[in-house]
This record gives structure tokens, C-alpha cells and sequence, in this order.
């Protein structure tokens, strides 16, 4: 995607064939900046305190981490080491742990000598291949609004609420959830998008705004309680979130707050969709709600709030009283029951094992 008429993607690799660069999430919407990583350290760091966050981005970060590893020590030992630095950042997303897998598995086959150079290759491939999962799944949900866009009113906008970031920001390129919004926004179809602002870390009002904005899509931004009276007041045609990880039986776990959003819309007969690469499916897993260990995060997440004073200095305030304890889960599950349907790079399918499996049936084996 393009920022400031600039293409980029959210991780690559520097000019000089090996560091790794990254913009710093943690700094946006008033400060675009780019961080280099050049060791497993700092590239645990990175997903840690959030500079990348996304299940894809994190995945791929986690891979680009292995190969800056090896380039210290690609012993066996020094790999499975950096696997278990890399594994522990990050409880929820499940790419985490893909990624890793993908590349110890591929890498403890190979001689010591091959080592850096096959983790570059791999690393490389992971992102380039969520670049095109997200492409298809933009190409696979843009249809949803299509479909939305022809019960309009000639001229009159698709409105779509999503929750959190679910961008580009928030993969490689394109995204999950906002991908099928770009798709069909470059087709020139009428949409506006409502952005929840997703309290505590308010990666809506933040990112989502931000990227949308340098795209050009129309939008606005809303507390996130707004989306239940605009869903009863008929101005929400479909909701599409993403997701960090997704049960085989299909239920969803997303950034807290996703769960009230699904109630509302069943409540208000307005359809629900979740949008996730592959990667995300754990596979190993039928009940979300038991079964996936919900990230606990620190507290200063829900007390302070950072921000750009009128004069354009970036500040942080604190909102609540000192002394009151402070509780911040940052997933919920939403179960599948609720989801409408899943949006995935193979297309569209019920949110059920079954429907799943339709589209993977790899994975009959495993599920």
C-alpha cells in the first residue's frame, strides 16, 4: 500500500541484503518512522512491545528474527533457542507459533553453512506469500460488498464497520479485513467505513484511520460503543474484522471488544465476517472460549493515553485515579455461532469445521 504516495510494505529487508527494516507502530498516527533490526533481540523486542503487532506481521517478524539469529550462531542449539525467545513474546497469535515451526522445520535439515542464507529465503517467503493470502482474500470479501452495494440506492455507500486494525498495518501488505475495503474501493464502489476506536491501545483510531486516510477511503472514527446503536439504526450493511487465531471448529478470537460487536450485529440481523489468512487457523483447537490463552497486557495500556498536543508536541496523560487497579485482557472469542461467515485466500466459507475443511481439506488429518 502507499503512503504518501510511497509504496511500502511493513517489513523488508534493508540495502544491505541482511538488516531488517520496520515501521514503528507504536509511533503512529503523528510520527512515520522507520526501525532497522539486526538482531534476534531486537526482534523479539519488536513484536513485544508492539512496534509490529498483527498475527501476520508478527508471524513474519518472527521469521525475519530467526534469520538474524543464525547470522550470530546457526548451530542447532542457537536455533531452537531463538525459536522459544521468539515463541514466548506473543501468547495469542498463532502465525507466532506457525512461523517458527515452519522455519525450524525447514532449517535443522539443512548443513550449519546454509543456515543464514536458507532463513533469509524462507523468511522472504513467508512474507511474500501473506502478501498474496491477503490479495485473495480482499479479491474473495470485495464480492460481500458487491453484493451489499447492489441493495443500495445508486450512489448511496456500503457502510462497513471494523474493529481494531486489521490492514495492512497489520500483515505484510494489504491486509485482512480491510483488504476486501480496498479491493473494492480501487473497483469504485460507494463505501464508508466505520472505525471503532478500540480502546485500550486504540489501534482503530490510530492505524485503521491512518491508513485509510492515506488511501483515501472514506471513513470515520467512533467510540467503541457507537456501533450497536448505528447497527439499530440501519447504518451498518456488514461488519468484517480479522482475527489472531481461529478454532477448527470456527470460533474466532480477535481484539477485545470484537465479541459485543458480533451480539449487536446478530441482535440487529446485520451479517458478520471475519477475514483471516490461513495461517491462522489453529488447527489443534475446537473450543475457543477454553481453549485459547487470552494475552493479559500491562495496565498503563488502560490508564494512560498518548496524544499530539495543539502545539505538536506528542504527550502522555494519565485517565484514571491513582490507586485504582486496572484489569486489560486484550482478546475475546467470538464463537462461530455468531460469525457469519469466514473470509479466507481458498474463498468464503460457514464458520464450522466442516466449512473449513471444505475449503482445506489438507487438514482432515490434523482437525
Amino acid at each position: 500500500m502507499k503512503v504518501n504516495g510511497t509504496a511500502y510494505r511493513t517489513i523488508w529487508l534493508a540495502q544491505d541484503g541482511w538488516t531488517v527494516e520496520i515501521i514503528d507502530q507504536t509511533r503512529l498516527p503523528h510520527d512515520f518512522a522507520v526501525v532497522r533490526l539486526t538482531n534476534l533481540e531486537e526482534a523479539a523486542h519488536a513484536i513485544r512491545a508492539m512496534l509490529v503487532r498483527g498475527a501476520p506481521l508478527i508471524g513474519a517478524t518472527a521469521a525475519y528474527g530467526v534469520a538474524l539469529a543464525l547470522r550470530a550462531d546457526a548451530s542447532d542449539a542457537a536455533l531452537d533457542r531463538a525459536c522459544e525467545v521468539l515463541n514466548a513474546t506473543r501468547p495469542t497469535a498463532v502465525n507466532l507459533r506457525w512461523a517458527l515451526e515452519r522455519m525450524r522445520r525447514h532449517l535443522h535439515a539443512l548443513p550449519v553453512a546454509e543456515r543464514v542464507a536458507a532463513a533469509y529465503a524462507e523468511a522472504g517467503a513467508v512474507a511474500d506469500e501473506d502478501v498474496a493470502i491477503c490479495r485473495a482474500i480482499g479479491e474473495h470479501g470485495a464480492a460481500l460488498i458487491r453484493e451489499a452495494a447492489k441493495r443500495k440506492a445508486p450512489g448511496e455507500p456500503v457502510h462497513v464497520l471494523t474493529h481494531c486494525n486489521a490492514g495492512w498495518l497489520a500483515t505484510v501488505d494489504w491486509g485482512t479485513a480491510l483488504a476486501p475495503i480496498y479491493v473494492a474501493f480501487e473497483e469504485g464502489i460507494p463505501l464508508h467505513v466505520w472505525v471503532d476506536e478500540t480502546r485500550p491501545r486504540n489501534q482503530g483510531a490510530s492505524l485503521t484511520a491512518w491508513e485509510l486516510n492515506r488511501h483515501g477511503v472514506p471513513h470515520t472514527v467512533i467510540v467503541d460503543n457507537v456501533g450497536g446503536h448505528l447497527m439499530q439504526h440501519g447504518q451498518v450493511d456488514l461488519c468484517i474484522v480479522g482475527t489472531d487465531r481461529t478454532t477448527a471448529s470456527g470460533d474466532v478470537c480477535n481484539k477485545i471488544g470484537t465479541y459485543l460487536k458480533a451480539l449487536a450485529a446478530h441482535d440487529n440481523g446485520v451479517p458478520f465476517y471475519v477475514a483471516l489468512p490461513s495461517p491462522t487457523i489453529d488447527w489443534r483447537l475446537d473450543d475457543g472460549v477454553k481453549e485459547i490463552p487470552i494475552e493479559e497486557r500491562h495496565g498503563a495500556e488502560v490508564t494512560d493515553l498518548t496524544g499530539i498536543t495543539k502545539d505538536g508536541r506528542i504527550e502522555t496523560i494519565r485517565v484514571t485515579p491513582e490507586g485504582s487497579d486496572v484489569a486489560n485482557f486484550a482478546f475475546d472469542v467470538t464463537p462461530a455461532r455468531l460469525v457469519t461467515a469466514l473470509i479466507t485466500e481458498r474463498g468464503v466459507c460457514p464458520a464450522s469445521r466442516e466449512g473449513l475443511l471444505g475449503l482445506f481439506p489438507e487438514q482432515r488429518a490434523v482437525a
